[in-house]
């Protein structure tokens, strides 16, 4: 073993010296201590932090898309009644892609439903409630009645729960739906509606939903808004996160009045808030490594000041400014190292086992961090990612070896004749 490397491995404690331990090893082996201890913190608050990031997110988004198909295939301004007629047409297409695993049609439009002297904006859509389940997983969220009521001509309605409770209705209720489009007669513009029974009431879990959205039949939805309304086929694909590399093959596959959206793109707006909250995020905790590395800087400062007389003697012996630049960078990349490994098993511990954790820290203490009917979830979710990991741990050592470089160049640019003079 190069002697550089074993007194820089004494220096950060690392290794054990055959003779007594002085006060000033003592003093060094601690500030190394507390710096390796400051990084391995810091690197386990980012691991844990992103991960229940990472849950959430991905939480959210599988309930969103329990709803929501993973692609639509719509023809813009286009009477709703004369899309329908070839929507068959248009799924065999699009099956023709081997990532396709489920097509149904739709009819999607915004609205107002009434009940007494409460109003809300919805929107509304209109499904095929035989082949709902190939697309969504609305049928398995039913708290009341069942998605199959909604037939043809029945003019039946299913609410999301909050949404029910907006507007004071259960199922066997009636509602008054407005469509935006109207007649316009002498006596003025007459908005077209038509009353609807509640037959059934969903709740995804996912608050925006379960308040604004309602399915009613896809021949119904038709007849109310053939001149307000969208349709076309909605998709579900064996891999949803290829979902935007399936919606342009088959731009390219269907005719160009077919126009196909992606999940990512009709949800843009939350993910990029996501995405940016994640960044500003790491960026803020990395703060915290960025403090440690600080300490590493300091504390490698003081033990190339504390080891002043001990550079002189090794340069008097023969030792070059390289091999002692090579001691304390030894040092500080070591504590690097080891903080990092340390942080990283213990964030890594913690983000894996934080469904175990946070209910015994919550019976321990008597709170409940997450309240059910506030956040509609009870336990804390952590999706660790791979990607996360390596990007913390690269940074975690970038920022030890950059702190070394200074304390290194300083103890290598110590003239021995002028230390041992003072000292």
């Amino acid at each position: 073993m190069a002697y550089e490397f074993w007194i820089g491995a004494r220096y950060a404690g690392l290794a054990r010296s055959k003779r007594r331990v002085g006060r000033g090893d003592r003093f060094v082996s601690f500030i190394a201590a507390s710096s390796m201890a400051g990084i391995a913190l810091g690197v386990a608050a980012l691991i844990v932090v992103l991960s229940v990031m990472n849950g959430f997110q991905t939480q959210v988004r599988d309930r969103m898309l329990s709803v929501l198909p993973h692609i639509e295939l719509y023809v813009p301004r286009t009477d709703p009644e004369q899309v329908l007629m070839q929507w068959q047409a248009i799924a065999d297409m699009a099956k023709e892609n081997p990532e396709v695993t489920g097509a149904a049609p739709f009819v999607a439009a915004q609205a107002m439903i009434v009940r007494g002297e409460a109003l809300s904006g919805v929107q509304l859509r209109g499904i095929d409630p035989l082949r709902e389940s190939d697309v969504s997983d609305v049928g398995g969220q039913m708290i009341a009645g069942d998605i199959s009521a909604l037939k043809a001509g029945s003019y039946s309605i299913v609410l999301g729960n909050q949404l029910a409770t907006t507007l004071g209705v259960n199922a066997g209720d009636t509602v008054m739906v407005l469509a935006p489009q109207g007649s316009i007669s002498p006596a003025g513009f007459t908005p077209r509606m038509r009353q609807f029974t509640v037959t059934g009431l969903f709740s995804s879990g996912y608050y925006e939903y379960d308040a604004t959205l309602a399915f009613i039949n896809y021949e119904d939805a038709a007849k109310v808004f053939r001149d307000s309304g969208t349709s076309g086929v909605r998709l579900r694909i064996s891999d949803m996160q290829r979902a935007p590399l399936v919606a342009r093959s088959l731009s390219k596959a269907l005719p160009p009045f077919v126009h196909a959206q992606d999940w990512t793109l009709n949800n843009r707006t939350w993910f990029a808030a996501v995405q940016t909250e994640k960044r500003m995020m790491f960026l803020i905790l990395a703060l915290i490594v960025a403090v440690a590395a600080f300490n590493l800087l300091s504390s490698l400062v003081m033990a190339v000041k504390d080891k002043r007389s001990d550079i002189a003697i090794l340069r008097t012996l023969g030792a070059s400014p390289r091999e002692i630049a090579k001691i304390f960078l030894v040092q500080g990349s070591l504590i690097g190292i080891v903080g990092t490994l340390l942080g990283l098993g213990f964030g890594t511990l913690v983000a894996y086992n934080i469904d175990v954790i946070v209910p015994f820290i919550e019976r321990m203490l008597g709170v409940q961090f997450l309240p059910q009917q506030i956040y509609f979830i009870s336990e804390l979710p952590s999706n660790p990612q791979i990607n996360d990991i390596l990007v913390v741990a690269l940074t975690s050592l970038v920022l030890s070896l950059l702190a070394t470089l200074y304390p290194s160049w300083r103890a290598s640019s110590l003239q021995p004749a002028e230390v041992l003079r003072h000292d």
